[in-house]
Order: C-alpha cells, then structure tokens, then sequence
C-alpha cells in the first residue's frame, strides 16, 4: 500500500488532527516522562489523527529513536519537529522515518529557509513551516510553504494569545494547507480554529496528559458540538459549561423571554455566540447567530453562523416537528448545519442520527421557566446529544 504524504494527509476533505509526542515542555515541565512512543502513535493512530508528531530535541526528552520507534509502530505520516537549521538535521529525520520536517520562521531567514525547503523536496519530506505573527505569516505567503502552522505560542516568551493565533488564521491564504498549533485542549477551541479557516490542529500537551490519548483525540474532533441557547444567569452558564456544553448562545431578539442583557463570562474552554434578528450590533461575543425578519413572525426560520462577519455555519431551525419535508432534505448535507428548533433531551439523538449536523442548538426545552435553565435537563440534553 502507498505511504500517505503528510501534505497529502491533511489535504484530505474535513477537519483533522496532528497528534503530538512529547515527554516534557519547556513551558511546562515534565508532562509525561515515562511515556513509550510505541504505546501513544499506536493510540493516536486508531483515534484519528492524520499525522503524528514527534519532538526530537533533548529539550523535549525527545531522540531520533523515539522518531524511530513510532516509524516502526504506525503507518500515518511523521512530522519530525525540532529546531531544523541545516541540510544535515533533514536527512537524519528523514533516514530515521520521518515524512515532514518542521521548519520555524522565527529562527531562519528567508534565504536560509528557502535553501531548507528545497532540500526538503529533494529529500522526498514535506515541511511545515511555523508562523507566529503577521510578519511571518508574509514570509510563509512568499516562501510558498504549503503546509503553514500559526503557532499560538510565542516561543521567546512561551506566552498564549489564542485571539492573535486565530487571527493569522483567518489571514492565511486559502490554497494553503494551514494548522492551528499549540493550546488546543477543549472542541470549542478545535472548532474555533477550524471556523478561521484552519485545516487540522495540532494538539499535544491536552494528549499527552490524557489517561486515554485515544479517547482524548476523538473527543478533540467529535462532532456535533453542543451549544445550549437563550442563556440569561451566570449560574445557568455554569450549569452548562459544567456539563460539556461548548457553545453558550445569548439572544438579543427584542421580545424574546429569554432576552439577556448582555454576554455573560463564559471560560476560554467554549464559545459565546450572540443571537439578533435582523441585524447584528456591538456584542463581543465569539461568533453571531443571525437570523432574518419575516413579515408576521419574531423571525425567519433558518439563521447563518457569523464569524468576523462572515457564514462559517448555516442553523436549521424546526426540520424534524414541522411538516415541510423539503425542509428535512435540506437540513441534511451541509459540511457545518447547526440544528436547533425544540431540541431537547429525549429527542436530539434521533435528530442527530438523522441529519448528522455539526452542531445541536437547545434553549426552550431546556428550561423550568422562560431564561431559566433547568440544570438537569441541561446535563441530559449535553449527554445525550454526545452519546
């Protein structure tokens, strides 16, 4: 059977993952010291992922024979990484198995850089290279890297701007293969990435502390995500974090019971969205679910995910309990439908089954009255909607 080519691999239809080996983090200390390569790239292998990483360099515990022993132990693409400067690293990585050599703009000119990737390509690898900022996401542009990973890390200072991160994603060029690296450890936070415009993250540290790398990573790429809508108490934001939501939806329909007066704190582990009719204004939210007037109703039926201002999503509101059968048809197919409209508990399974959406959307099934959740209804509605 042909190898998969690591470019190749993540070029693939959908959203991925690059699963990382790593014994230990500058950042961070000793994550996993005793961790064997052959047990973990086995693991992450059968959980999906479309590539492995492996640290090479002692700072990360890390040898050419852990690269090795996962070239012995798994057959999807390797990504050697390590901090690469000359010629002479590429053809060890790639004599001890690796597919791709990470190349970091950060510590190589473009000249330098240029003369690497060449090689690279000689060599039969391919090459991620590694942006952190806007100047170097330029230089990637012009370099013509292929694969670009943006880096939510900065690896003078080892500090995390997500925000910074997902803006250089959306930059990207869409021709690009373009990975969101580092501080990946909720699906909120993979689904951020991918709604900027990114192709795989690549996840290790939230991996390698898991008891189960396996179960981890498919959880990381699950879908449907679960959002939990018409929130207007911080406690009931809790109640839904606290039960695995990854979406917490404010509305802000003139009229609506569930009326809130502004985006309540939610954790960097899920995403607000702010829900208007009509037009959206000033929210701070994550994303806005917006959705259209109608002449004699509150609102339209279908709405459209905003990030930035732009679709990334489009939500089928009522497909199953209504009696339009087109409607039905059309909710089924989408890359991203989110589907809400009287979900709740006992029916979300039987509509996931039937749509396969990317996401559910629950708010007036959920509550013992109009804004306020029912906290146990909300802990049912997450379970079974991930069951």
């Amino acid at each position: 059977m042909r190898q998969v080519k690591f470019a190749e691999a993540l070029a693939r239809p959908g959203f991925g993952a690059i699963a990382e080996f790593k014994r230990r983090s500058p950042s961070v200390g000793d994550i996993r010291p005793g961790a064997r390569v052959e047990d973990v790239v086995t693991a992450y292998e059968t959980g999906g992922a479309r590539a492995v990483s492996v640290l090479v360099d002692e700072a990360f515990a890390g040898s050419l024979d852990d690269l090795r022993a996962a070239r012995a132990s798994t057959s999807v693409p390797l990504l050697a990484k390590g901090f690469f400067s000359t010629e002479e690293h590429l053809r060890e990585v790639r004599d001890a198995g690796a597919d791709a050599a990470l190349l970091i703009l950060r510590d190589l000119d473009d000249a330098t850089a240029g003369r690497l990737m060449r090689t690279a390509d000689e060599l039969g690898l391919d090459t991620l290279v590694e942006a952190h900022d806007e100047v170097e996401l330029d230089r990637a542009k012009r370099l013509d890297a292929r694969v670009i990973g943006v880096n939510a890390r900065d690896l003078g200072t080892f500090r995390i701007d997500r925000t910074a991160q997902l803006e250089l994603v959306a930059k990207a060029p869409r021709d690009r293969i373009v990975v969101a690296e580092s501080a990946i450890h909720t699906r909120a936070q993979a689904a951020a990435a991918e709604l900027a415009g990114a192709d795989a993250v690549l996840v290790g540290t939230s991996l390698m502390r898991a008891d189960e790398p396996e179960a981890k990573l498919r959880e990381l790429l699950s879908r449907p995500l679960v959002k939990v809508c018409g929130l207007t108490r911080q406690e009931d934001v809790d109640a839904a974090v606290d039960a695995g939501a990854d979406l917490c939806g404010f509305i802000f329909a003139e009229g609506s019971p569930r009326r809130a007066e502004g985006i309540l704190p939610v954790p960097d582990t899920v995403l607000s969205v702010a829900v208007f009719v009509g037009k959206p204004e000033e929210h701070g939210a994550d994303l806005v679910q917006l959705y259209a007037r109608e002449e004699g109703k509150a609102r339209g039926r279908d709405a459209v995910l905003l990030r930035d201002g732009e679709p990334v999503a489009r939500v089928a509101d009522l497909p199953w309990e209504g009696e339009d059968a087109d409607h039905w048809r059309n909710a089924r197919g989408d890359d991203r439908l989110v589907l809400a409209g009287r979900l709740g508990p006992d029916n979300v399974r039987a509509a996931i089954e039937a749509v396969r959406p990317w996401a559910v959307d629950a708010a007036s099934r959920l509550e013992s009255e109009p804004g306020v959740k029912d906290h146990a209804k909300v802990r049912a509605f997450v379970a079974e909607a991930r069951a």
